[in-house]
């Protein structure tokens, strides 16, 4: 079983650098910035002998019904539900404030086992906040610094004797050496296209933090889930804006965050807004996509919105065949998140591009075509010497990647490359996924004899 651990606070605790430091990765975006987090991010770690389940939490504070504060703060009221544990941490060097106390006594409230951390304990600026701390009634406070790896030793220790008193409360999860491995999804757009909220559509639960602000996701936040018996894994980004608009650093890290997310994802889904669609940002987000080899979706938010939904489809297709070239036949789904409309569509679309990106061709088939092809369109005469492609085949899926050899592979004219990957998209149906040729010089047999 794993004991499912909740991080929480005030903001610009150290929150997000515990958690970095428990994963000994860097998965939570850190800044000086209060507030960075506002999703709560997941990730599994080794505490000694124990397998926990890590929860990094917003800051705790208090707002008006309504307010992106307190949608941030339901977000971590479902954590400490969720935990089994719960770390509260203070800043040492601020010492205990009133709101300490006050989510000191919702931690009191939740019933759950609370360890309490006293964090930036490096030197003697945190004394006094140490021992203030024993006033909160959570027991005795753990003396760590999360930045500088400091006290830790004794954090591991209180965890795994309090983790040994309160057995996790969900079922163990069977383990299956044959399941295959999640697909991973990133959800990826302008602001306010509703990603988040397309996310919370196809887990059916507010995991993400939604409203009429733009730019509330600022981390990229994974979430699992399955889909008619497939395991799937979503990346919530935060919007892309242009690069010259990212000026202040939170917003820098986000957008590093999200084409982190691109990179490491297998299938992504470019979700658009049907009041704007295909403008420069978006086809310059799909280009990055088609870049990284990545297979693509695109997905047409607000659709309940349309009023001539046919015609603007129509218009949809036509402007993704002649403005996205490079990965032509890429589909295109209409959905509206908030409504809950067209995802079962949009996931069959996702599953089929993914069989697409892993698509194998056999080195038969491969120079069968290659033959007919130069028999078609024979290769042009380059400084009046006929250029001879001798042998293809696939090295590589994920993308469908395809070599060409030829003894003067350096002077196949660009164009004539564009003939030979369409030619494959159509002939052994590769539509919407980025195909990379590669060419190759042959060896000259009679080189040594030279």
């Amino acid at each position: 079983m794993v004991h499912k651990i909740a991080i929480v606070g005030r903001p610009n605790v150290g929150k997000s650098t515990l958690f970095n430091r428990l994963t000994r990765r860097r998965l939570a975006l850190v800044d000086k910035t209060p507030g960075l987090t506002r999703d709560r991010r997941q990730a599994e770690a080794e505490i000694g002998g124990l397998t926990v389940e890590l929860i990094d939490t917003a800051g705790l504070e208090e707002g008006g019904e309504g307010t992106l504060v307190a949608r941030m703060r339901a977000q971590t009221e479902a954590a400490i539900a969720e935990a089994d544990l719960i770390l509260f941490l203070i800043d040492a060097r601020s010492g205990v404030v009133p709101a300490d106390e006050e989510f000191a006594a919702l931690a009191r409230a939740s019933g759950k086992p609370t360890l309490l951390v006293a964090n930036k304990c490096e030197g003697r600026a945190g004394d006094a906040g140490f021992y203030d701390a024993y006033g909160l009634g959570l027991g005795d406070p753990v003396a760590i610094s999360a930045e500088h790896g400091e006290g830790l030793g004794a954090l591991y220790g209180a965890i795994e004797a309090t983790a040994a008193q309160a057995p996790p409360a969900g079922p163990a999860e069977a383990a299956d050496g044959d399941e295959a491995p999640p697909i991973r999804i990133a959800i990826v757009g302008r602001p306010n296209a509703g990603k988040s909220t397309l996310v919370n559509a196809l887990v059916g639960e507010e995991r993400m933090i939604t409203g009429p602000e733009a730019g509330i996701t600022r981390d990229s936040i994974a979430v699992e889930l399955d889909w008619g018996g497939r395991g799937l894994r979503l990346f919530d980004t935060a919007g892309l804006r242009r690069k010259a608009r990212v000026k202040e650093a939170p917003e820098k890290l986000s957008v590093s965050d999200a084409l982190r997310a691109i990179q490491f994802a297998e299938v992504v889904v470019l979700l658009l807004d049907a009041a704007s669609s295909f403008e420069k940002q978006d086809l310059q987000i799909a280009d990055l996509v088609a870049g990284e080899g990545r297979a693509l979706v695109i997905a047409v938010n607000k659709w309940d919105t349309v009023e001539d939904k046919q015609d603007l489809r129509r218009t949809l297709l036509r402007e993704a065949e002649r403005l996205l070239p490079q990965i032509k036949g890429v589909p295109v789904v209409p959905v509206s998140a908030l409504r809950r409309n067209g995802l079962d569509r949009l996931m069959d679309a996702v599953f089929e591009t993914y069989e697409t990106w892993n698509r194998r061709v056999s080195t038969a088939a491969l120079n069968r075509w290659l033959s007919e092809a130069v028999v078609r369109h024979p290769p042009p005469a380059v400084s009046g010497r006929r250029i001879r492609l001798r042998f293809m085949t696939q090295p590589n899926a994920r993308p469908p990647t395809f070599v060409v050899f030829s003894q003067r592979a350096d002077r196949l004219p660009e164009a004539y490359q564009r003939y030979l990957v369409n030619g494959l998209r159509e002939a052994f149906d590769l539509p919407g996924v980025p195909i990379r040729l590669n060419l190759r010089k042959g060896k000259n047999p009679y080189e040594k004899r030279r």
